[in-house]
């Protein structure tokens, strides 16, 4: 690699960002002569944006802290059409009430990773709901349409996918890459932006807005991808058995945020320390070099230093005291996963097949079953080898719980109200 220039690209780069970069000396040029506006778009499908995110999300923060002006834009109006990249199936639409749901859900978490406000590298979030609802129809496909060539836009991957896989892709959906380029062109009118960001399946979509922006107002625009993010194992970043890894704590608290991080694969520790906490360089090097068993410490700080980064330092900290005391101290944390029962049904008797289901470490009895029947699961911390076992008021530990493993790393409590 080449050094860049700009502290901007060399710190994306140096961290491993960068896919992806059209005309990169020139970008670079602009980048280390004066502060650029750049932008990554996030559609509203959720209340929450997940682990998946995180990485466009740091791409902004860098941007930030090297001197240019970050804008997220909120697709509350592409969300409306969805967009087909990377997808088998068409969304289910939303409505509008959905999405000012999501939308409210999702902008909590910027705030966390960029400052906000009226500077002039301060960092702006935009709605392209605000130029896209108004649009004309005709007018926009008399003035915007006609620069696109639908012979095009049949050979982009996101569209190619679906066509081959002979999976229905609408033309609603077949929208979608007009209204993205639509949206580079229009902030480059209000903000002067010049920088389009976004994961490599949308490069595609980012270079027609670069065309889009050079035909209607002869502006030079830019594209810079990062690679599409999956584990060493191949899995999907972002993505557990259990479901997805969201950002916003109601749906999914510190600990479980740590305790993710905490399960990285070796192989990944490095990779994911550079792209997911702020940590020098040089700081990473060193966990990197780390071996055998001492690879979980460099593991424990990648868990503490992302969760920091989402849920804030004290929230890490204890999230971090929690694994330690459950894990090397064999106590019962008071800030583990709490799950509250009935205390008639305690005293009823409560299912172990019931339990591990309630807390969500299985999602059938059947499951529960064979977890227990090869030794997974176990109630203060002793190994259950009854499948037939209920939990009574007996197994209520001196701190009024229960706490309940499936294997060494997932556990919960069990409370009677």
């Amino acid at each position: 690699m080449s050094a860049y220039k700009s502290d901007f690209l060399n710190v994306l780069a140096s961290r491993g960002f960068i896919h992806q970069v059209s005309e990169p000396e020139a970008l670079d040029s602009l980048a280390a002569k004066e502060p650029i506006t750049g932008y990554i778009g996030f559609d509203c499908t959720a209340p929450s944006l997940h682990v998946g995110s995180l990485l466009p999300i740091m791409m902004l923060h860098w941007m930030q802290q090297t001197g240019h002006r970050p804008i997220a834009l909120m697709g509350g109006g592409t969300t409306r059409v969805g967009d087909p990249s990377g997808k088998d199936e068409s969304r289910k639409i939303l409505t509008d009430a959905d999405i000012a749901g999501n939308l409210a859900g999702i902008r909590t978490v910027f705030g966390k990773f960029l400052k906000f406000g009226d500077g002039k590298t301060d960092a702006l979030m935009m709605n392209n709901n605000d130029w896209l609802a108004p649009l004309n129809y005709i007018d926009f496909l008399r003035d915007v349409g006609k620069h696109f060539s639908v012979n095009r836009m049949l050979s982009f991957d996101s569209v190619k996918m679906r066509l081959e896989r002979q999976h229905e892709l609408s033309f609603l959906e077949f929208n979608y890459m007009i209204l993205q380029a639509y949206d580079f062109l229009e902030l480059h009118k209000r903000t002067g932006c010049v920088l389009q960001m976004g994961g490599s399946d949308q490069w595609g979509n980012i270079v027609n807005g670069i065309d889009l922006g050079r035909r209607m107002a002869n502006a030079q625009l830019f594209a810079l991808t990062s690679p599409l993010l999956t584990t060493s194992g191949g899995a999907k970043m972002g993505k557990t058995a259990a479901g997805a890894v969201w950002l916003n704590e109601d749906r999914l608290n510190a600990y479980g945020y740590w305790q993710f991080w905490r399960n990285t694969e070796d192989a990944d520790v490095e990779r994911f320390l550079k792209l997911f906490t702020v940590l020098p360089l040089d700081e990473i090097a060193k966990l990197a070099a780390l071996k055998g068993q001492d690879i979980n410490e460099a593991k424990k700080i990648l868990a503490t230093e992302a969760t920091a980064l989402v849920h804030g330092r004290a929230a890490a900290d204890a999230a971090s005291d929690t694994a330690r005391q459950t894990f090397e101290e064999g106590a019962v944390a008071q800030n583990l996963p709490t799950f509250e029962i009935p205390r008639k049904d305690l005293e009823a008797g409560y299912g172990i097949l019931t339990a591990n289901v309630a807390v969500g470490f299985v999602k059938s009895n059947g499951e529960a079953r064979r977890q227990i029947q090869s030794g997974g699961i176990r109630v203060n911390d002793v190994p259950v080898t009854d499948e037939k076992m209920t939990l009574t008021p007996v197994n209520l530990t001196p701190e009024g719980v229960i706490k309940l493993s499936m294997g060494k790393k997932r556990h919960a409590l069990l409370k009677p109200i």
